[in-house]
């Protein structure tokens, strides 16, 4: 992978198991406001923070390495930090009897929609997060969490075309150019298994939505993809971009994160007909026994210097201005994907859970990549 970054949480997640497994619990439906199932626990906002500990799952690589010493310099609580592949591997330590003892997760935002709607996740108390006034304001419009009342987005971005303008002769504008390239650029191109990903270029370029649940909809894109088959390099989701690099691919749908563009001509472009936002979130479980920590560690968290290290380092963008505000511009300059603003990203359309209706994306893989 890219300079040994940690494989992104989409790179194997979002198959539909998780979402029938949650959807059997609460009913989910795939809409776009989930209210809380439960009123907010009476929090002490004056509690002894050094009586209460924490623990958090999320992805290897994704928060500094001493992550609990600067937690516990600054807060005064020991902090337990464990990994997690994918979202359901988060999903199936919350369900465990393990995942009593988290306190906070990191999930994808239409994952945090559905923990939510199976009455799993505690409301936050804005008043013990006063760093939510470092986030754009854009951040409260993400449509699986409208004004952030039960997560707190972490990291955001976009999905688009990354290729090499050299072995281009008209650069790419549409997502056609991936589906259906020209014939010099056959055998050059890769797109993304993971199912909603896998099925976004089409949707798109169909004009559909890409949480689309319509049956004749998701078949006229089964059939575009179908046909795009024949002028694959290959599915990929981890190595696209070292394929750009070495000259194999010409062009690969991509995270914009995952884009190299410091490297010399390859660049990063949202297709005319749009595509996606994706979020990655903080939410606090409702079994945990030490809120007062939790929302103090997300609080933590937003604080600039905490927050900007995702950009420095990983390449992602984070919803909170003052933070990208202090990011390196010679870092800007070689990573145009960071310069897109918030409101760049909300020209995307936000993925959320679709409960039941997940299991069609799942069939919708299965028919087009399954056949290989």
């Amino acid at each position: 992978m890219p300079q040994n970054r940690h494989i992104r949480h989409v790179s194997t997640v979002l198959a539909a198991g998780l979402a029938l497994t949650l959807a059997g619990c609460s009913g989910g439906t795939g809409a776009t406001e989930a209210a809380p199932v439960a009123a907010a626990a009476t929090l002490d906002p004056n509690a002894d923070l050094t009586k209460q500990n924490l623990t958090i799952t999320i992805w290897d690589g994704y928060s500094p390495k001493d992550l609990p010493q600067r937690v516990k310099a600054k807060l005064g609580f020991d902090l337990k930090v464990t990994l997690h592949d994918t979202n359901e591997d988060a999903l199936s330590k919350i369900h465990s009897s393990a995942g009593k003892e988290i306190d906070v997760a990191f999930v994808s935002g239409q994952y945090a929609q559905a923990l939510n709607e199976a009455g799993l996740l505690e409301p936050l108390h804005p008043e013990l997060i006063p760093n939510l006034a470092n986030l754009y304001p854009e951040a409260a419009n993400l449509s699986y969490d409208k004004g952030n009342k039960f997560s707190v987005p972490y990291t955001w971005g976009t999905t688009g075309l990354c290729y090499r303008s050299d072995l281009v002769k008209t650069e790419p504008t549409s997502w056609k150019d991936l589906l259906s390239p020209p014939p010099a650029l056959r055998g050059k191109v890769t797109m993304m298994t993971t199912e909603r990903w896998l099925a976004l270029p089409a949707l798109k370029y169909l004009r559909y939505s890409i949480n689309t649940s319509d049956d004749a909809q998701l078949k006229k894109a089964k059939d575009l993809l179908v046909k795009a088959k024949k002028n694959l390099l290959g599915y990929d989701d981890t190595t696209f971009g070292d394929r750009l690099k070495s000259g194999e691919a010409a062009i690969v749908e991509a995270w914009d994160g995952w884009c190299p563009t410091s490297e010399k001509n390859i660049k990063f472009v949202v297709p005319k007909e749009g595509s996606d936002l994706w979020a990655d979130t903080m939410v606090i479980l409702k079994s945990s026994k030490h809120k007062e920590a939790a929302h103090a560690f997300i609080n933590y968290i937003l604080d600039p210097e905490i927050h900007g290290w995702m950009a420095a380092n990983i390449l992602y963008k984070v919803p909170n201005k003052a933070a990208m505000d202090k990011v390196d511009p010679a870092l800007l300059a070689q990573n145009p994907p960071l310069k897109m603003t918030p409101a760049d990203l909300l020209q995307g359309e936000s993925i959320i859970d679709l409960g039941q209706d997940s299991a069609k994306f799942t069939r919708l893989a299965n028919e087009v990549a399954g056949k290989r």
